[in-house]
């Protein structure tokens, strides 16, 4: 059977097995060519995937600015759009390059063969492909794009946790319990350093990039400050998120989460701008309000049941004082 494949030619020299039926020559034919692209197919998936980590990277920096070519790129190449997705980054360039080696120095396809081992282990810990993709994105970084709606967020779920009101930050909270369990699988199939960013869900196809820019800021400040081994996310990094964070609307955004618990209770805000006013002094502060120091005390552990935020700590009271700031000048227009 004559045969020719990408500029090849040659002879298939079928012999039929004694007492089996003959393969009809055209089906045999036809089998032969199916299996010849599915090789083609097979040696193309290295290209294929280096094509899904370039997307993903440009993706989430934001340089592709045609959504529609996008959607269309991504489509070809496997990945799903359809659920709402936010960013986990995870750094883990301690597994990816060994101690003597640095990103420009290693073999390309060792680092390949690193970053699809990291990668298959996040893959088989969420159980199904489409529900993380991953991309590497240099520098020893690898971008999941995190399925995010509740319904794939269901085993992280605290369901005793705070009530989130922004839906921008509604499941940050189970998207960090996750980050937390994938990062001790990673550490313990590696032994080495791992630590992962956790960004907020944006609308569309664009809020990819500010996930991942939430997710990044998170991951710089956290490792400068705590160091490797653990997950970041912007709202639990404290005053560090309001002093290192350079985006405008990502600090508004932030007060105004830090806050939200307490929109439902007007008291509890004007509580709190009283009790700064006054410097904590509790005695000049319930004369203020005209309650008694006992309410008033009342009032406090409430923010702070609400909030997870102490007024009566330093630090804690700091973001409570820099989110009422924010938000007050954010409201005026300021």
């Amino acid at each position: 059977m004559p045969i020719a494949f990408e500029g090849w030619c040659g002879q298939l020299l079928v012999e039929p097995w004694a007492g089996v039926m003959t393969t009809p020559g055209l089906l045999l034919h036809l089998i032969v060519e199916f299996a010849l692209n599915y090789l083609s197919l097979v040696e193309d998936v290295g290209g294929q995937r280096e094509l899904r980590h370039k997307f993903i990277h440009d993706l989430v920096h934001g340089t592709l600015a045609d959504e529609q070519e996008a959607l269309r790129l991504g489509q070809m190449l496997g990945i799903d759009f359809s659920p709402p997705r936010a960013v986990m980054l995870i750094d883990a360039s301690a597994w990816l390059f060994a101690s003597h080696e640095r990103p420009g120095e290693i073999d390309e396809t060792q680092l390949r063969r690193r970053v699809q081992r990291v990668i298959s282990e996040i893959v088989a810990f969420f159980h199904l492909p489409t529900d993380a993709i991953c991309g590497y994105v240099g520098d020893g970084e690898i971008v999941i794009l995190k399925a995010s709606a509740s319904r794939d967020l269901r085993p992280w779920v605290d369901q005793g946790g705070p009530h989130m009101l922004s839906d921008s930050w509604a499941n940050v909270r189970a998207l960090k319990r996750a980050a937390w369990e994938l990062l001790h699988k990673l550490h313990g199939e590696s032994g080495l350093p791992i630590s992962i960013g956790v960004g907020r869900y944006y609308p569309g196809l664009q809020g990819l990039s500010h996930s991942y820019h939430d997710a990044r800021a998170a991951l710089r400040l956290g490792l400068r400050l705590h160091g490797p081994n653990r997950v970041y996310a912007l709202d639990d990094l404290g005053m560090a998120a309001f002093v290192g964070s350079v985006d405008e609307h990502t600090k508004i955004d932030l007060a105004l989460h830090l806050l939200s618990p307490l929109d439902h209770d007007p008291t509890l805000i004007d509580t709190l701008r009283t009790f700064f006013a006054e410097d904590g002094h509790i005695s000049r502060v319930a004369e203020r309000l005209q309650i008694h120091r006992n309410t008033l005390r009342y009032r406090l552990d409430r923010v702070t049941a609400l909030t997870g935020l102490d007024p009566r700590r330093f630090d804690q009271a700091v973001q409570l004082r820099l989110a009422l700031l924010i938000r007050q000048l954010h409201s005026t227009g300021a």
